[in-house]
């Protein structure tokens, strides 16, 4: 049976918080530790805190007042009940064992995932975003209570309240007891004998809710955001579990992200690599961003940006790199005019093709290379 929070404190089902408050500091004044250290006032000090935690807590009084037990917990596994001995052992290994007593008819409802999809442009700057989601909520027309008329469950004429039924049958051990849930009262223990029509006495109903969701700035893909209290309702009117926002970010034609860097590809021509230019794009947030390519860079050359990437999650002010790769871009065909300047700058340098000779690198890996074959 639930426990009478209500007696425990000594008010009324009625009483406000202030007085629930006051019954509880004055009863805390009489039972504490510190003024009685006696084991009977330690147990009721216990008592009317549990009982001043619960009817302070909306959700946690609303599942009094509906019958049920917040604070209930199952007893499980070989020794959960009272009785104890070989009769709990064989129910554990034919079919019995597990919870013990009535089943609290008012349950936690479930988590729900939904998935939405975003711009980068969204994750960089962070948005709010109006999500549907389809879910349980509680049933208006019994306020949860699941009965037509808002009377209190009964106890079940089948199982006499206990939330299961015993069986007797006969194996080559010998009579063997085993413990069913009631399949009237569905383990609760309780009947509700006018279940309300919308619900048919689950306290609940399946509804489309329209929310809003705060995508933080920097949000990566595959990040979840939690909304707690929003997910389903449990049965009888339980308090709602919470509800995960998956985030799906679209690929972008420009920006392709890597942690909080964001990486763009710069197509220079030859001479430009050659000479040096700048170069001017959009930023996320529409803002441009001038990316200066030095004379003599080179194709695959990386060039660093720093603070110009997406924002670093939960820090404020702080952002990633923008790495621009450069990939120089040679003329597959080429006018008379341009061939002719071309080959004047060629004959002027004096440059000229060669095959590479690694004993002559004389470069870093060259030199490394040189090292690890002594």
């Amino acid at each position: 049976m639930a426990r009478d929070y209500y007696g425990i404190l000594g008010v009324d089902k009625g009483a406000t918080d202030s007085e629930i408050k006051k019954a509880y500091r004055r009863l805390a004044r009489k039972y504490h530790p510190d003024v009685n250290d006696t084991e009977e006032a330690a147990e009721k000090f216990r008592e009317i805190s549990l009982a001043n935690e619960v009817l302070t807590d909306p959700e946690k009084r609303r599942i009094v007042d509906m019958g049920g037990d917040p604070m209930e917990q199952s007893a499980g596994g070989f020794g959960g009940g009272p009785a104890g001995g070989f009769g709990d052992i064989f129910e554990a290994f034919f079919g019995g064992g597990g919870q013990r007593g009535p089943r609290s008819r008012v349950q936690p409802g479930a988590d729900a995932l939904l998935r939405t999809r975003i711009t980068l442009e969204d994750a960089y700057k962070g948005m709010k975003k109006d999500i549907t989601v389809d879910t349980a909520i509680v049933c208006d027309a019994c306020s949860g209570s699941g009965s037509k008329s808002g009377a209190k469950p009964v106890t079940c004429g089948h199982c006499h309240g206990q939330g299961s039924i015993q069986e007797v049958q006969r194996s080559f051990l010998g009579n063997v007891m085993t413990t069913r849930p009631c399949h009237v009262c569905q383990g609760t223990g309780e009947i509700i004998q006018d279940p309300c029509e919308k619900c048919s006495g689950d306290g609940r109903v399946k509804a489309r809710k329209d929310l809003t969701v705060n995508i933080p700035a920097g949000i990566a893909d595959g990040m979840r955001i939690r909304m707690a209290g929003r997910g389903e309702v449990g049965p009888g009117g339980g308090p709602a579990g919470d509800l995960y926002v998956e985030i799906s970010v679209a690929p972008h034609p420009t920006f392709i992200r890597e942690g909080d860097n964001l990486h763009v590809t710069a197509k220079v021509p030859m001479l430009d690599a050659a000479l040096g230019t700048e170069l001017t794009l959009d930023s996320l947030d529409g803002s441009p961003i001038t990316i200066t390519v030095p004379a003599g860079s080179q194709p695959g050359q990386q060039l660093h940006l720093s603070g110009a990437g997406m924002p670093v999650l939960r820090a404020e002010s702080a952002h990633g790199d923008l790495i621009a790769h450069v990939d120089v871009q040679i003329p597959t065909s080429l006018d008379n005019h341009t061939r002719e300047v071309l080959e004047k700058l060629r004959n002027h340098r004096g440059d000229s093709a060669e095959i590479h000779s690694e004993e002559a690198d004389d470069s870093v890996f060259g030199r490394l290379k040189n090292r690890f074959r002594r």
